[in-house]
């Protein structure tokens, strides 16, 4: 049925006829919107989807536990304020293909159902949702590098929607922030896992976080990748060269740049623990 849905509404683009918002509080009742559904929200809708999802159905399966996806929040919000990602463009397909993952993997996870919308990331959010919950994602190494995972393959499934169902290309400048933002999943794939003895309990979300690679890929804090969107947006409308010298002066921008914000999240912390 769902299925169905979706091709009609492509359908109904196609011709142009106007497709149905689905209302967000809709999709959080029942985790079964697609990403053509997703595609026809404003970034405020999914921006509201996205915290009710959080507030929702991930609260009963991870009681306790801080949003997982605040970092996605952040991206969202970004897109809202400078208008990007109206439906029918490569922004709003991609992002669509990271939420329906997220929505997907929800379902499986919570028991609701198996369909994955033919989101390669549905699987892999749903296996990190249920790792976490049975405790299996303690190290902060792991949780990063299942949670990425995950992210990845929503992000690329969003990129094949925009590109090759749809046939919309990404401008020149998307091309170069969509770049920037491989770069933080890179980082979070990449943690080392001997990191994890220097900053014990830095889970997402925990005090106890104490370096600023902790912080940086911290996915229940929104302040990173907000202010990495905005400092990624501003560099894409040049054309910097790839390769390890753009990767190293990405790198050193963004701690410059984010590090007092950095300190005035996690310094009160370390104060009250020393």
């Amino acid at each position: 049925m769902n299925r169905v849905r979706a091709v009609l509404l492509a359908l109904l683009v196609l011709i142009g006829g106007a497709a149905p918002a689905v209302a967000a509080e809709d999709c959080t009742a029942t985790l079964e919107c697609t990403a053509e559904d997703i595609n026809l929200m404003s970034m405020p809708e999914r921006l509201a989807f996205v915290r009710e999802m959080s507030a929702g159905p991930a609260a009963e399966l991870l009681p306790g536990y801080a949003p997982r996806w605040r970092n996605i929040e952040g991206i969202i919000g970004f897109f809202r304020d400078h208008d990007m990602g109206a439906p029918g463009s490569w922004v709003s397909y991609v992002d669509a293909g990271i939420v329906e993952g997220i929505e997907r993997g929800l379902a499986i996870a919570l028991g609701r159902g198996t369909d994955t919308f033919g989101n390669p990331g549905s699987a892999k959010w749903a296996a990190y949702l249920t790792k976490l919950r049975d405790g299996k994602l303690t190290g902060r190494a792991a949780h990063d590098l299942a949670w990425s995972q995950a992210e990845q393959a929503s992000t690329e499934h969003g990129v094949w929607l925009a590109e090759q169902v749809h046939g919309v290309p990404a401008s020149a400048v998307e091309e170069r922030f969509f770049a920037y933002s491989e770069f933080y999943r890179w980082v979070l794939r990449n943690r080392p896992p001997l990191l994890d003895l220097l900053s014990p309990g830095g889970v997402p979300g925990s005090p106890q976080q104490i370096t600023f690679l902790d912080w940086f890929t911290d996915v229940t804090n929104a302040t990173p990748s907000r202010k990495g969107a905005e400092l990624a947006l501003d560099l894409s409308e040049f054309d910097i060269g790839g390769g390890t010298f753009s990767m190293l002066r990405l790198c050193g921008a963004y701690f410059y740049e984010l590090f007092d914000d950095y300190l005035a999240d996690v310094g009160p912390q370390r104060t009250q623990r020393s």
